[in-house]
């Protein structure tokens, strides 16, 4: 029975074998790996990983494709993890002692933002991710200073990881066709990443990026004096667009 892709899940379904392998090889599974695909939607990506891995883990909220999968593997195959992937424990699927967990998927992008912040609370126990996400969101997360895209997120997330734009897959490899273009971005944790408290950083990213239209100075006035600026390295007449991950963090330092 053929499943219609359902809007409220954010499901557009890669078809295109040549992108699937593409994605296959730029993954590189290899046996006794601990995968975990986020997304599966109708295993296409799946059905191919599987060839090179005894075992691996899928998180999918669609209960009609949740049943589609247990139905289609065997439990010794294939784990599935029903439910919503942005309340998922990525912690609790067990690793070997020595290992990390890899991270695939398709990412709804209705989600994909909060999903990558949920998914950086384990980049300790991650080897590396691999995702599907609308292009213009991996060019704000691999964006440099200075440039347009880099936002927030580029902040945040370049704390955490060390990240490529591999490919852009038009919509024309997906049923349904998104309206936008996407692309496959590698993400591979910092085993040190800087120094400094997550919460802190968050908080001073979210207010310099909150009214990024203005200078550093009036954007986080109340929480920092010139001199503070100053003393981060920051020029107090930078836009927030323009201040390195460097300095953010020496700013929540402060």
């Amino acid at each position: 029975m053929k499943h219609v892709a359902r809007k409220r899940f954010g499901q557009n379904f890669l078809t295109d074998d040549h992108v699937l392998h593409n994605i296959i090889d730029a993954i590189a599974p290899r046996r006794g790996e601990v995968m975990v695909e986020i997304g599966p939607g109708l295993a296409a990506m799946t059905a191919l990983l599987l060839k090179s891995l005894d075992h691996m883990h899928v998180v999918e909220l669609d209960r009609d494709l949740v049943a589609r999968l247990e139905k289609t593997y065997p439990r010794e195959r294939l784990t599935v993890h029903a439910g919503d992937a942005l309340k998922f424990d990525f912690g609790s699927i067990p690793v070997p002692e020595g290992q990390k967990l890899r991270v695939v998927g398709n990412l709804p992008y209705n989600i994909s933002s909060p999903l990558l912040f949920h998914l950086a609370q384990y980049a300790q126990q991650v080897e590396d991710q691999h995702f599907m996400l609308q292009k213009e969101v991996v060019e704000r997360m691999v964006a440099e200073p200075g440039t347009k895209a880099y936002s927030r997120l580029s902040v945040m997330l370049q704390w955490r990881y060390d990240m490529e734009l591999l490919f852009v897959v038009p919509p024309t490899a997906f049923d349904p066709p998104p309206q936008v273009d996407s692309a496959i971005v590698r993400m591979i944790p910092h085993r040190q990443p800087l120094a400094v408290d997550g919460a802190r950083l968050e908080s001073v990213v979210q207010k310099a990026f909150s009214q990024r239209r203005k200078v550093i100075r009036n954007c986080v006035a109340g929480m920092f004096t010139e001199a503070q600026l100053i003393e981060a390295g920051i020029d107090p007449g930078a836009r927030p667009e323009a201040v390195s991950l460097e300095q953010y963090v020496a700013l929540a330092n402060l």
